[in-house]
């Protein structure tokens, strides 16, 4: 699996353009129905706003909605789409919702406005890659404790906890297919008397 990058959790930026307020609120999700909730959530929170302006990519068959809600075409819901695009995120929603100033913006300065919310929204997001990945955890006698923590610096292993009882076990985070290095390693470490756990391979940040 190649990686890709997405956004942790939710973000919320905002924009005034002649008097209109344009709020973008990003929201990580994998499916069209979080998709959709998260964009009835704005709307209930926005009832009294002109438009709330919506685009999404959704890994999950490669789907792809935007809509203008109102807003004359191609100025809104393709520009808040191509914004994504062009950031490169993927299961992603961005809501764009206007609150209108009473001064008409035209088209280019609406297809403007909603491209720089929707970059403000981004901004403010935490980006993530997403990697196949597998947790390796490896039990050790203490004496070996600190070869072992080199060894999987060595191999691009992350070490997410370390538990001390009458020996040591590491959990390590480790990109799926990089493991075998390690393995090799604790081999020769161990003298074959390792004990390594190796789990199924998912899809996390790395």
């Amino acid at each position: 699996m190649q990686s890709y990058t997405t956004i942790r959790g939710t973000a919320v930026a905002e924009i005034v353009e002649k008097k209109s307020r344009f709020i973008a609120s990003v929201s990580h999700v994998e499916t069209e129905e979080e998709a959709v909730a998260f964009l009835e959530r704005v709307r209930a929170e926005n009832r009294m706003a002109r438009h709330n302006v919506y685009a999404y990519i959704l890994r999950a068959d490669g789907r792809i909605r935007y809509s203008d809600d109102g807003e004359p075409q191609k100025t809104a819901g393709m520009p808040t789409l191509e914004a994504i695009q062009h950031a490169g995120l993927t299961d992603v929603i961005v809501v764009v919702t206007r609150y209108f100033g009473g001064i008409l913006l035209g088209t280019g300065g609406l297809v403007r406005a909603y491209t720089q919310a929707t970059q403000a929204g981004l901004a403010a997001a935490e980006k993530v890659t997403v990697s196949r990945c597998v947790d390796v955890t490896v039990h050790v006698e203490y004496a070996l404790y600190e070869r072992t923590l080199r060894c999987a610096e060595e191999c691009g292993a992350k070490v997410a906890d370390s538990v001390f009882t009458d020996e040591v076990t590491l959990s390590l985070l480790m990109l799926d297919g990089t493991q075998e290095e390690l393995l090799k390693k604790m081999t020769e470490l161990c003298r074959g008397k390792e004990r390594i756990e190796v789990s199924s391979p998912y899809d996390a940040p790395f």
